[in-house]
């Protein structure tokens, strides 16, 4: 190893807290089924397996090995976080969406891969896990936030939903502490924040079990929460996203409901199905006041890829999977559905008061993104991944689907001629979430890069792949080769240089 490069590895405490489902399995190495101590067997888990399987070391490493050229204009960090438990003492009670958040960094300046972090966010737990100091006390609700990492006036916010506070990190990745807004934040945040660039927002939508009502919460320009307006919502469902136009924010009401029963009996997820609950849009204005309510046929609503306003009509895009969907999961540690992930259409009609269903894209797709600067506004782009062994993992009700079915791949979606474009990546090569980075001077909604951490079978690790998004099917212009696994996950950022 050359004196420049330097790997941290955790030892001691770490390990030994870890070693029941990943000690001894290094970054480039997949963890065989999780075995429970004890069991005397498999704990089988497709999300504690193969590309899910977490993995048990904090690299650093400098001067990464690229194939072709980074872009010299690519000034940042590209981040991405997910559930990469620590320390499970028994894998046949954990559910994936609990894992502890770990995000993964690469550092890209001046046309070179400068250095490539994974760090644990640093919650209560996880510093007594590691042997570390937590500095203060720990907020309420504390939790490694593992669904999204964003930048925000000069921060990096790692985010969870329905209680937890986001932690803030440091551009090494290292947990600073929980952030609350300048002190205006009350109660429960969200992982899937919408920031509008027109008007210096952000925006977010808020739940949590034991209200009565959700929080629509808008952060001004100052960093402070400036509004919060409660909407009455019965059910206590889980909101896990919305949408937002210059106009109006969207909920949906989803038939995933909190069960107190299985709350009180112990459930790490303790969400149903419930189908006595039903589906609902509710549109109502962004400075508060009432919501119009619209009920729509029950599906799973996963992620907004984006929406705007278009005349009397507000229009929303998005991934669903079929109904019923179980997040708790039916034993295989992680969430099930009978199908997997498709990209639809609503089309709520505000003056005749119904909303119109479009399905645009059956390709099994997840985890949609469009440019940030259009968030609100039309758009014309739209990308998306597809992760086959993340399908095959959430289709446990009906048994595993024939393998021609799903594929690897990143996808681009030309909106206004109703087309996509498809970059395909080899057998056991998972793609993440795509990034959209617009280039420097750039005049069309497409001109820049696309960003994602893909899975190299070959080398056991994960490559950072930069396509450029105009030439989307061609040779990526880069592959940055990283020292370990990106395990499968959740959501990112490009952090750009200030």
């Amino acid at each position: 190893m050359a004196g420049h490069t330097r790997r941290r590895v955790l030892r001691g405490t770490a390990l030994a807290a870890a070693g029941s489902v990943v000690g001894g399995f290094g970054p480039g190495r997949l963890a065989p089924s999780a075995r429970a101590e004890g069991s005397g067997g498999a704990a089988s888990s497709p999300f504690l397996e193969g590309a899910f399987a977490p993995v048990s070391e904090e690299l650093t490493e400098f001067d990464l090995p690229v194939s072709g050229r980074v872009p010299r204009e690519l000034n940042g960090r590209y981040l991405r976080t997910g559930p990469n438990a620590l320390g499970l003492e028994d894998p046949r009670a954990h559910h994936w969406m609990l894992g502890d958040g770990m995000v993964h960094g690469v550092r890209l300046r001046d046309g070179r891969a400068e250095w490539y972090r994974n760090r644990w966010v640093r919650s209560a737990q996880v510093a007594r896990k590691l042997g570390e100091p937590y500095p203060g006390e720990a907020p309420p609700d504390d939790f490694a936030c593992n669904t999204n990492v964003i930048p925000y006036k000069g921060r990096i916010l790692a985010l969870q939903e329905s209680g937890p506070l986001p932690y803030e990190l440091d551009g090494d990745l290292r947990t600073v502490r929980p952030y609350d807004f300048r002190s205006t934040l009350d109660g429960a945040f969200t992982a899937h924040t919408k920031y509008d660039a027109a008007a210096d927002e952000l925006h977010a939508v808020a739940y949590y079990p034991t209200w009565d009502h959700v929080r629509h919460l808008v952060i001004d320009g100052s960093g402070r929460v400036a509004r919060t307006h409660r909407i009455p919502l019965a059910g206590a469902p889980m909101m896990h996203d919305f949408a937002l136009t210059e106009k109006y924010v969207v909920l949906v009401d989803v038939p995933v409901t909190f069960d107190a029963a299985a709350a009180g009996a112990g459930a790490p997820v303790p969400y149903v199905w419930n189908e006595r609950h039903p589906m609902r849009l509710g549109v109502m204005a962004r400075s508060g006041g009432a919501t119009r309510w619209f009920e729509i046929d029950p599906v799973f609503y996963s992620h907004t890829l984006n929406a705007y306003d278009e005349g009397d009509t507000v229009v929303v895009e998005y991934t669903s999977m079929p109904a019923p969907f179980s997040v708790a999961g039916r034993g295989s540690g992680g969430p099930s559905t009978t199908g997997a992930p498709t990209l639809d259409r609503w089309v709520v009609d505000l003056r005749a008061g119904h909303v119109r269903t479009a399905r645009l894209d059956d390709l099994p797709q997840e985890f949609p993104r469009v440019n940030e600067a259009l968030v609100s506004r039309r758009h014309r782009y739209g990308y998306a991944a597809s992760a086959a062994e993340m399908w095959r993992a959430y289709e446990t009700v009906d048994g595993v689907p024939p393998d021609e079915r799903f594929s690897n791949c990143l996808v681009k979606h030309d909106m206004l001629r109703g087309t996509r474009q498809v970059h395909r990546f080899p057998r056991g090569a998972a793609a993440s979430e795509p990034v959209f980075v617009p280039r420097l001077g750039a005049r069309d909604e497409d001109d820049g890069y696309v960003l994602a951490y893909v899975h190299d079978p070959d080398r056991g690790a994960s490559d950072l792949v930069i396509l450029s998004a105009q030439d989307f099917t061609g040779r990526p212009l880069a592959r940055v080769r990283l020292p370990g696994r990106v395990p499968l996950g959740f959501h990112g950022s490009w952090v750009a240089d200030a």
